[in-house]
This record gives structure tokens, sequence and C-alpha cells, in this order.
């Protein structure tokens, strides 16, 4: 097996395992319901919103049924590319994208919608863990798509 695949599936499983945490603490824990503020600086509030969306509330007026559908469809969909990969930088990114997905699935089987906790004045939605894990893996794959390849040595 090779090490990128290794490597990128124990970053997966760390998302995952890290927002999973997150959230079981603060919601499952400490009793948060929601609306919850804790000023953590002039910039930065520390909140519980629920997000019943995908992606900063994308989709929110689709039932849980259609956005696990879709959701679903999008890890697997992912999950191959991932197998298929060769490239380090795009199994990261995909693997982070893949555990933070997983994550907001399982909030939305257990909780009904996303909780969302970290909210800065200069930026419209509120996040979570899972979600800066998505958008890094994004960041990751438009870097690997953009970034200069060797030419292939041609055959004479």
């Amino acid at each position: 097996m090779k090490p990128s695949v290794l490597w990128s599936f124990f970053l997966g499983l760390d998302v995952l395992i890290f927002d999973r945490l997150h959230k079981y603490f603060q919601v499952d824990m400490a009793g948060w319901t929601g609306g919850e503020v804790i000023e953590v600086a002039p910039f930065f509030d520390y909140t519980l919103v629920w997000n019943t969306g995908i992606s900063y509330g994308l989709m929110g007026g689709m039932t849980p049924e259609m956005l696990l559908l879709i959701m679903g469809l999008a890890v697997v969909a992912l999950a191959w590319w991932w197998v298929k990969e060769d490239s380090l930088l795009t199994r990261i990114g995909i693997a982070l994208a893949i555990g933070g997905a997983l994550s907001n699935a399982i909030d939305r089987v257990v909780y009904g919608a996303v909780a969302d906790f970290f909210s800065l004045s200069f930026f419209p939605y509120i996040f979570n863990i899972a979600d800066m894990a998505i958008t890094t893996g994004v960041i990751a794959l438009i870097i690997d798509v953009l970034r200069p390849r060797p030419e292939p040595e041609s055959k004479s």
C-alpha cells in the first residue's frame, strides 16, 4: 500500500474524530441547544447555530433524506477518485473533504442539522471543524490541479 494512501486516510479519519469529539463535548456534554454566544475576540464569537442546509446553508429547503443522499453520492464519488489518484496532495485534499463531509452527515442523522460554532465578524457564515477541513481539502485540490506537471517523456 502506498504511503499516500495511509497518510491521507488517517488525516481524513483525524478530521472526522476531532470534529465529532468537539460536537459531542459542546452539544451533548455541555448541553448547548443553539444561540449561546461566547465573545472570544472583537472579531470572533464562539456560538452554536444549527445549519439545515449543506455547506454555508445551501439547499436549506431540501428534506434531510435528500441532503443525505446527495452527500452520500458525493462521498462515494470522492472515495472512488481517492482510490484511483496517485498524487499525495490530491489524496490529502479528498481525505479532508471526505472526513468533514462524513462528520457533517453524522450531524444530520444525530441532530437533524449540522452544528456550526465559529463566527468571524468579517465572514458572513458560521462554520465548524468539518467545514474548515472541507475548505482546506478543496484548496489542496485546486492547488494540485493548477501546479505545473512534468512533461511525460515521449518514446521515439
